[in-house]
């Protein structure tokens, strides 16, 4: 159950806007949403999300080269609208949260595929492990912000999926009681730090 950050972390396609060289981003704690869908015994998915998240990353407007992605998710920061099942996911069965206070994402190239849509692949640490992660993202958007900082903006979606038991997760996952592979749902605007 896991992120984006994820991820988010992330991104990788834009317009050819006035921006000639690379430029750092930083994830907008406040506008930034990762969160996931897991199977519960067949009936319905699970939504969660995590509250606290971190990443910054660079790009080119112009090459639409991407660098540097770093998003860190903190693992207790899990929300899942039910108490005791918020424990049950923070515990060895799961998150390990005590032992495994973060999961981070990390990058250091994208793959555009139109102007808007690429992929970006990466390495998501998770419970000690590190093991490949593929995010599909689309920019929604990227000019400077109508309001508050007034800052450069790229709004990014992200999705991707993975099986947690690759990360040595495998609680519920031989008696069909929890699944094993994870929706990831992220959304994230992205801040240029040179302003």
């Amino acid at each position: 159950m896991m992120r984006r950050a994820l991820v988010s972390t992330l991104l990788i396609a834009a317009p050819t806007l006035a921006q000639a060289e690379p430029a750092r981003y930083e994830l907008d704690p406040a506008h930034t949403t990762v969160a996931f869908l897991i199977d519960h015994v067949g009936y319905a998915a699970t939504l969660g999300l995590f509250g606290e998240v971190a990443g910054t990353f660079t790009y080119d407007m112009e090459t639409q080269e991407l660098s540097d992605v770093e998003v860190t998710v903190q693992t207790g920061s899990l929300e899942t609208m039910n108490d005791a099942r918020d424990e049950h996911v923070r515990s060895g069965d799961f998150l390990a949260v005590n032992d495994h206070p973060e999961m981070v994402f990390t990058a250091d190239s994208g793959t555009p595929s139109s102007d808007t849509e690429g992929e970006v692949a990466g390495e998501l640490t998770l419970l000690g492990q590190t093991n490949p992660l593929v995010l599909d993202v689309t920019l929604n958007k990227a000019e400077e912000y109508p309001f508050g900082h007034g800052r450069f903006v790229l709004g990014l979606t992200v999705r991707g999926s993975l099986n947690r038991s690759d990360w040595g997760m495998t609680y519920g996952v031989d008696n069909g009681l929890v699944g094993d592979e994870v929706t990831l749902i992220i959304e994230t605007e992205a801040m240029r730090m040179d302003e």
